[in-house]
């Protein structure tokens, strides 16, 4: 995901101060069956849901936003689907959750279903609005966890299911949503059924539907995955133009990181409130990301990593959302190397840093981070700051190393639930190296290094003098530091330190004062500092 439109904050925060997972079931699969029109901004709504229970309970959970006097879902009817099991409090709605609780206890392996029925005006989730044309529009926007504003779910990261929407709508739009389209037809009274499913077990932050009226274009296919663009009418030439991009994008990634997990991609123009969302297999990226000259390649490349980080490879719950957004910040930079070069790249990785620098300033935290509201969670320390720490690793690692770390952790967590411990540990195992000191000090402290350095050419000793000092409050870092030394027009040397402690002094002999002196020149460290030649 990229780019919060700020002025969406204050309206939205208020959905996103409670964590919604429970811990005695697990969901299978969701089937919806989602009625839209034209009339107002009501829907009426079917959930199916299968599910299994993980701890003995007589007492079960969705969520779903109740119904208040403007807005809100209010639950019509509730069924179980369990052989003796009664459910006296079925639709029962407290909190924002629909209770179901039973005359006896469901044991820990049972599996049951349930049928909600259920109708009323989203508040949130579900953004019914106008596009840029004036055209009327459908988009689900979940996340982090605003799906049960339309869908009754276990709206929480942990909870993967496989997912079903049957959307009946006035016939004159088209439907995108998950997985593969499996029909679509046309009914009585001017209306279209459209149905897709999603066999790969997904969070409820990327499970949408998109309806509007589209222009629809097969872009090509990688690897036998079908590419789509999907686009507003009025701007179908430069829309299929610029979604192209997805192609080649799609091609460094599977080469990168390995097969792409879902049967199709589609990159849908949309009203999201970001400037763009990773939903599976279906991306929703801000309406104005279309102009015809690929000014957006990035963003669809920063999405397009999240449908294996953060999409299939989930974090197990928000404070560890970097594993999704520092994933797809760096590699899309890692993408932009491929395409730019060297030189960029480290134009890249320095803007990076500053705005790293910017943040810690103003708002020191720590990486892994339990603040909510969720939306919070966008911000320097979950993109470019993780961005920065999978940099370093890289670094620390080689390449060939680092990209044999991201593949083996994505193939042990595709289609689960990872947090940084997790991704210590595959790094550690793949690479032969401990790496506690390191993910402690760059996840887990607030501070990053500030420096105050400062160096002297002692003519007499032939020596450089490189003094270091650690400021930040939280103690010294243990890292490397690589220092260019131009002694002669045509030769350079760049050995590399290793600073650990609060201050120190590096002696590098050298037969002549160099000609210059750099500190970090190719951008392999995340710091905050100065550097003063001594007289």
């Amino acid at each position: 995901m990229r780019g919060l439109r700020i002025f969406f904050v204050v309206l939205f925060s208020s959905v996103t101060l409670l964590s919604y997972g429970q811990g005695n079931i697990d969901v299978l699969h969701y089937k919806f069956n989602i009625e839209l029109n034209d009339r107002d901004d009501s829907i009426k709504g079917v959930a199916d849901i299968s599910f299994v229970i993980k701890k003995n309970t007589d007492t079960i959970y969705f969520d779903l936003k109740a119904f208040n006097s403007k807005n809100g879902m209010l639950v019509e009817n509730v069924t179980l689907n369990k052989p003796g099991i009664e459910t006296p409090s079925l639709g029962h709605q407290k909190d924002d959750k629909i209770v179901l609780g039973m005359t006896r206890t469901m044991e820990k392996g049972d599996t049951a279903s349930v049928s909600i029925v259920y109708r009323g005006i989203p508040a949130d989730g579900l953004i019914i609005s106008k596009n840029k044309y004036g055209r009327r529009t459908f988009f689900a926007d979940n996340w982090p966890n605003r799906a049960h504003h339309w869908i009754p779910c276990v709206d929480d990261p942990s909870d993967k299911a496989t997912v079903e929407f049957i959307v009946t709508a006035p016939s004159h739009y088209q439907v995108v949503s998950n997985g593969i389209m499996i029909e679509e037809t046309n009914l009585a009274d001017n209306k279209k059924l459209t149905h897709y499913r999603e066999d790969v077990p997904l969070p409820t932050k990327v499970m949408v539907i998109g309806v509007a009226d589209f222009a629809v274009n097969l872009a090509g296919t990688v690897d036998c995955i079908p590419v789509y663009s999907w686009v507003f009418p009025e701007e179908k030439k430069k829309g299929f133009y610029d979604y192209a991009l997805a192609k080649d994008i799609l091609t460094y990634y599977i080469d990168y990181i390995g097969p792409f997990p879902y049967k199709k991609l589609a990159n849908v123009q949309s009203k999201t409130i970001f400037g763009g969302m990773e939903n599976a297999g279906a991306i929703f990226y801000h309406e104005n990301s279309v102009d015809g000259k690929r000014s957006e390649e990035y963003l669809l490349a920063h999405e397009i990593v999240h449908q294996w980080f953060g999409d299939m490879a989930t974090e197990k719950n928000f404070p560890h959302l970097w594993l999704s957004e520092g994933f797809a910040t760096y590699l899309t930079h890692v993408y932009a190397e491929s395409r730019l070069g060297f030189e960029k790249f480290n134009e890249r990785m320095k803007e990076d840093r500053d705005q790293v620098i910017d943040f810690v300033r103003t708002s020191p935290k720590p990486v892994v981070d339990s603040v909510t509201p969720y939306l919070q969670l966008l911000n320097a320390n979950s993109y470019q700051r993780g961005s920065w720490v999978l940099h370093m690793l890289r670094r620390e690692l080689g390449d060939s190393v680092f990209q044999r770390c991201v593949r083996s952790y994505y193939e042990q967590y595709k289609g689960k639930n990872a947090d940084t411990k997790d991704l210590q540990v595959v790094f550690e195992k793949v690479s032969g190296k401990k790496l506690e000191t390191f993910f402690k000090q760059w996840l887990h402290t607030a501070d990053i290094p500030r420096l105050d350095i400062s160096w002297k050419y002692d003519s007499k000793e032939k020596n450089l003098l490189v003094t270091i000092k650690q400021l930040q409050k939280s103690g010294p870092f243990s890292f490397p530091l690589a220092i260019y030394i131009q002694q002669w027009a045509s030769d350079a040397t760049i050995p590399v330190i290793t600073v650990d402690k609060e201050q120190q002094t590096f002696i590098v002999s050298l037969v002549a004062k160099p000609i210059q002196v750099k500190f970090d020149p190719y951008a392999s460290l995340l710091f905050e500092g100065r550097v003063t030649e001594l007289k």
